[in-house]
């Protein structure tokens, strides 16, 4: 390798990374200003969601109307910047990768663009369906409108036991590896230029929503706009991923999800 091409990619590195520490630094200042939704967000953790004592029953006389379109799409946004800022840390090192690989074997300027366009796609159909889901829980009258978490314990220790189970399924051990090897994901997906740039974002997209869906879900107990749960599932995400030792970290971390749901159904 010359050293002409080895000083380009390291300015090629230099300029992924600080584009993609932008993109992350800015969605969590959106999220800290409430992320469009007219209210400020919170930041605490509980041990248990829903007070002692507390179950709230499914009042459909009380129940908020659904939302509007327009309501929709701002729930989707909220969604989608919170996955930008939760998934973005723990997806550079397969971005900063791409990149390297697509300038060491083209002439042309690696399409990082198209990938990381490819890779947000797919969170943004997860925050589609997220918002929806979202909508109806608070038709239901299991999920507080204005704090946007579960008003029922058996929905919170539904969601905290189910997130745990699937920590140790082999799916998201599947998923998870494809997350932790990001060089044998290229070696298999590559594909040149800006379309098969996008096709392997959406690709390695689906493998991180695959591996991170439920976990995800878990806002629902500790709160959508909760910045101390959105902070903490992040560290989880990038630990799991991240670390040499990430899979006993994602099961650990399931095995807790479960004993906390019984704890909270049961006292």
């Amino acid at each position: 390798m010359t050293a002409a091409l080895e000083a380009a990619l390291r300015r090629q590195r230099a300029v992924t990374l600080c584009a993609l520490t932008l993109l992350t630094v800015l969605a969590w200042a959106w999220l800290a200003l409430g992320a469009g939704m007219g209210m400020a967000p919170g930041a605490s953790l509980h041990v248990f969601p829903i007070a002692p004592g507390g179950m709230p029953g499914m009042d459909m006389a009380k129940a908020p109307a659904g939302w509007s379109p327009a309501q929709v799409l701002l729930a989707v946004s909220m969604w989608w910047v919170m996955m930008v800022a939760m998934m973005i840390p723990a997806a550079a090192p397969v971005v900063l990768l791409y990149a390297r690989a697509g300038a060491a074997q083209s002439t042309a300027r690696p399409a990082t663009g198209a990938f990381v366009a490819g890779y947000l796609g797919v969170w943004g159909l997860f925050s589609l369906c997220a918002a929806l889901l979202q909508d109806g829980l608070q038709r239901l009258g299991v999920l507080a409108p204005m704090t946007m978490d579960a008003s029922a314990r058996w929905l919170a220790a539904a969601i905290l036991v189910a997130a745990g189970l699937y920590q140790l399924s082999p799916l998201k051990g599947a998923c998870l590896a494809h997350c932790r090897n990001p060089a044998a994901f290229l070696a298999r997906h590559y594909r040149a230029g800006g379309a098969g740039a996008l096709r392997m974002g959406a690709l390695h997209g689906a493998f991180c929503l695959g591996c991170c869906w439920l976990l995800m879900a878990l806002l629902f107990v500790g709160g959508v706009m909760n910045l101390a749960w959105i902070a903490l599932l992040s560290v989880l995400v990038a630990g799991e991923k991240l670390l040499p030792g990430g899979r006993r970290v994602g099961q650990a971390a399931g095995i807790g999800f479960i004993l906390w749901g019984a704890l909270v159904a049961l006292l």
